[in-house]
């Protein structure tokens, strides 16, 4: 998820102040925890809210990506619509990746997400990646965030990004294909597009 504050992206000082929010997601109701110094902490944000109704999980799929994955509203989501998957749940904020651990807990899927730092995930390819990815952090580390993650997509697997219209989606998907990641717009709607990246085999 990206931000709502300006340093979202790095971990937080100060109280959590810890909230409940709920969201449907796939058509289940869920409430989680959420707290200050993390992103959107009164609930789903609209970017994330266009990806999660544009898209859906693989079922059967065996390793997911939740690039980028805040309070873990994605992360748990995809836990508990992929029974056989495990979710690899990476932020560089340990109050966001502490608050992912709890509301995986809360269903009953900590033993197969895996809230980790970006160093700290096992090596291996995902089929599926899934990131509103944090765009303001500028176009250099996006771009390398990009391709530090994307070329991990198995053969035929797919990354699915939710960029904001403003926010140079277009541009994205240009430059994403031109760096060998033939990306599509899948969705758009309330200004984000929903962008499908398949790795070829």
């Amino acid at each position: 998820m990206t931000g709502s504050t300006p340093h979202y992206f790095t971990t937080p000082t100060g109280p959590e102040q810890r909230r409940s929010v709920r969201a449907t997601i796939w058509g289940r109701d869920y409430t989680f925890t959420t707290a200050r110094g993390v992103f959107s902490t009164d609930g789903l944000d609209l970017g994330t809210q266009v990806l999660l109704r544009s898209v859906e999980p693989t079922p059967g799929a065996a390793r997911l990506l939740d690039l980028g994955c805040g309070w873990g509203a994605i992360a748990v989501a995809l836990a508990v619509e992929v029974p056989g998957a495990t979710v690899d749940a990476v932020d560089v904020n340990d109050r966001a990746l502490a608050l992912t651990r709890d509301n995986a807990a809360a269903y009953g899927v900590d033993d197969r997400v895996r809230p980790a730092l970006p160093d700290d995930v096992p090596p291996g390819e995902f089929d599926e990646i899934w990131s509103n990815p944090p765009i303001r952090v500028g176009k250099e580390a996006l771009h390398a965030l990009l391709l530090q993650w994307l070329p991990r997509l198995r053969p035929g697997g797919r990354a699915h990004l939710v960029v904001g219209r403003h926010l140079g989606a277009d541009s994205l998907q240009r430059w994403l294909t031109d760096q060998g990641h033939p990306t599509e717009r899948t969705a758009s709607a309330k200004g984000f597009r929903v962008l499908t990246t398949t790795r070829s085999t």
